[in-house]
C-alpha cells in the first residue's frame, strides 16, 4: 500500500498575490530592475562624458531635465527609500546587536545612529558637489 502525500495546489504565476508579505517581497525584489536601469543610465552618462564633443554631454544633461526623466528619478527615489533603505535600517539592530557591558543597546539607538550617519554623509557629499 503506497501513500501519496498531500501537495497543496499553488499557482506558478500569482502565488505572491495571496499574502501582503509576499507582495512586499516581490516589490522589493523588483527594485533590481530599477538598479539595472540606473546602471544603463550611468553607462550612457559615462559614454557621453568621455566623448570628444562637449555637445554630447550637454544633450545628455538636457535629456535628464525633461518631465519624464524627472518623474522617473522621483519615482525611483521613493521606491528605493521605501523598499530598500528604510527596511535595511530597520533590520540593522538584528544584524549587528551592540552589547554594552551586560546589556544590549536598544535597537532604536542603532537605527537612529544609522540615520544620523546617513544624514552626515549625505550633507558631506552635497557639500563636495557644491550644493551647499
Amino acid at each position: 500500500m503506497s501513500r501519496q502525500p498531500f501537495i497543496r495546489p499553488m499557482s506558478k504565476t500569482t502565488w505572491y498575490m495571496r499574502r501582503g508579505r509576499y507582495k512586499v517581497y516581490m516589490l522589493r525584489e523588483m527594485t533590481s530592475l530599477l538598479v539595472g536601469a540606473y546602471t544603463v543610465l550611468t553607462i550612457i552618462a559615462l559614454a557621453a562624458l568621455a566623448a570628444d564633443s562637449p555637445g554630447r554631454w550637454d544633450n545628455f544633461l538636457a535629456a535628464q531635465q525633461g518631465p519624464a526623466m524627472v518623474a522617473l528619478h522621483g519615482f525611483a527615489l521613493l521606491y528605493f527609500l521605501f523598499y530598500q533603505t528604510f527596511p535595511w535600517f530597520k533590520l540593522a539592530p538584528k544584524a549587528m546587536p551592540v552589547q554594552v557591558g551586560e546589556k544590549k543597546l536598544p535597537g532604536s539607538y542603532i537605527v537612529i545612529g544609522h540615520y544620523l550617519i546617513w544624514a552626515v554623509l549625505s550633507t558631506f557629499i552635497f557639500w563636495l558637489a557644491g550644493v551647499f
